[in-house]
C-alpha cells in the first residue's frame, strides 16, 4: 500500500461504459490524474470495437449510440466499424483530456487500508476510495461444451476469433447461436462456404417494426430484475429479439437462415442429433456470446449464490464503493451512457459522506 498511487476514483475499462463514466466524472469537477484515473488493457482506443472483424462495416453496426457530449457524425457506412469507432473514441479521449492509461492489465481488486480499495495492475498499484468497473465482456467468450467436442477433426472458433468470411471459402460451416452475431456470420459466409448449417438452442425470435422507447424500457427491466436477484445477467438483445431487416428477410427467403435445433453431440466429422441425423462439417463457429469479465473482483467476494453480482442501479449491493457500468441492464451503448452518469452521482454522494439512495 505504501507504494500505491492514490485517486478518489479508479475506472477500469475505456469502452463505451468507461469513457461515459470518465466524462461524467470530469464534467462534475473530478480532474483526470489528480482525482480519477482510467485504466484500459486494450492496446488502442475503441474498446471491444477495435477487435471486430473488418467485414463488419459501420453501416452494419446494430445500436451504436454516441458517447455523451460528442456526436459521431459523417462516418462512412462502408468503413470497418473497428476503424470508425476506434477513431471516434480516440478523438473523444483527446477532446475531454481523459488521459487513459494503456495497456494496463488489472490483476485484482482487494480490500486496502483505511477503507480504501487496492487495485493491483501490471503497471503498479492504485489506492482508491471508489471503483467504476467497466470491463465489458469481450475477454470472456462463452464456449458451450457438448459430448464429442474434443474429437472434432475440423476447426472450432468463437465469434471473438472471427476475421471475416473469406477464410471459409469452400468449407462446410456449422454456425451455433441465435443472436445478432450468428445471423451476421451466416449472411456473410453463405456466398463463400460450400454449405452452412444454423443451429440454436431456442427458436430465434424476430422482431418487426420500430423498437420504441417503451419496448426498450421493458427489455432493460427484464435484464435488471436478474441482477437485482444476484443472477448472471442476460444480454439486452436476448430479450429484444432480432430486428427483421431487409438482410434478414432475404436470408430467410434464400434458406440461409434455416434454423435447426441444437445438435446432441459432435463427431470427428461434424455434428449429430439423437434422431440419427448428421451434418458433416469442416468448421464449427460458436456465436454463443460472452460473459462479464469480472475475475479481478473475486477478492472482494461480491458474487451471490446465484452466480451473479447483486446490483442496485450500478452499485454493488455487497460493497457500495464498487459500481458496475456496462453490466446487465447497462450493457447496451445507450444504457452505458446513462449508467455512467448515475454511477458518478452516487460516488459523489459516497465521497461526501452522504447516504446513497437505492
Amino acid at each position: 500500500m505504501n507504494n500505491a498511487r492514490e485517486a478518489d476514483v479508479v475506472v477500469i475499462g475505456a469502452g463505451q461504459a468507461g469513457l461515459s463514466s470518465a466524462y461524467h466524472l470530469r464534467r462534475t469537477g473530478f480532474e483526470p490524474e489528480r482525482d480519477f484515473v482510467v485504466l484500459d488493457h486494450s492496446p488502442a482506443p475503441g474498446g471491444a470495437w477495435q477487435f471486430r472483424w473488418p467485414s463488419l462495416t459501420y453501416g452494419k453496426v446494430h445500436g451504436m449510440h454516441a458517447l455523451p457530449g460528442m456526436e459521431l457524425t459523417g462516418a462512412d457506412p462502408a468503413r470497418p466499424s473497428a476503424e470508425v469507432i476506434g477513431e471516434y473514441f480516440a478523438d473523444y479521449e483527446r477532446t475531454f483530456g481523459l488521459r487513459v492509461h494503456r495497456p494496463v492489465d488489472v490483476r485484482a481488486v482487494r480490500e486496502g487500508e483505511g477503507g480504501r480499495l487496492l487495485v493491483a495492475t501490471d503497471h503498479g498499484d492504485w489506492s482508491t476510495r471508489a471503483l467504476i468497473n467497466a470491463t465489458g465482456t469481450w475477454d470472456r467468450p462463452f464456449w458451450p461444451r457438448y459430448p464429442g467436442q474434443e474429437t472434432f477433426r475440423g476447426r472450432q472458433l468463437h465469434t471473438a476469433q472471427y476475421a471475416g468470411p473469406e477464410e471459409f471459402a469452400g468449407q462446410r460451416v456449422v454456425v451455433v447461436g441465435g443472436g445478432a452475431s450468428g445471423t451476421q456470420h451466416l449472411l456473410e459466409l453463405a456466398p463463400y462456404a460450400a454449405a452452412t448449417t444454423w443451429v440454436t438452442r431456442r427458436p430465434p425470435v424476430f422482431r418487426e417494426g420500430p423498437f420504441d422507447e417503451d419496448a426498450g424500457r421493458a427489455a432493460v427491466a427484464l435484464v435488471e430484475e436478474r441482477v437485482r436477484q444476484g443472477l448472471p445477467p442476460r444480454s439486452v438483445v436476448s430479450v429484444t429479439g432480432l430486428p427483421l431487416n431487409d438482410a434478414i428477410r432475404q436470408g430467410l427467403e434464400d434458406g440461409v437462415l434455416d434454423r435447426q435445433p441444437m445438435f446432441d453431440r459432435i463427431t470427428p466429422d461434424g455434428v449429430a442429433w439423437s434422431d440419427g441425423r448428421r451434418v458433416d462439417a469442416d468448421v464449427i463457429l460458436w456465436a454463443t456470446g460472452f460473459r462479464a469479465a469480472l475475475e479481478h473482483l473475486a477478492p472482494l467476494r461480491l458474487r451471490e449464490p446465484g452466480g451473479g453480482i447483486k446490483v442496485e442501479g450500478t452499485r454493488a449491493v455487497a460493497d457500495p464503493r464498487v459500481h458496475l457500468v456496462g453490466y446487465g441492464p447497462s450493457a447496451s451503448t445507450v444504457g452505458a451512457n446513462r449508467a455512467g452518469r448515475h454511477a458518478v452521482r452516487d460516488i459523489r454522494r459516497l465521497l461526501a459522506g452522504k447516504p446513497v439512495a437505492a
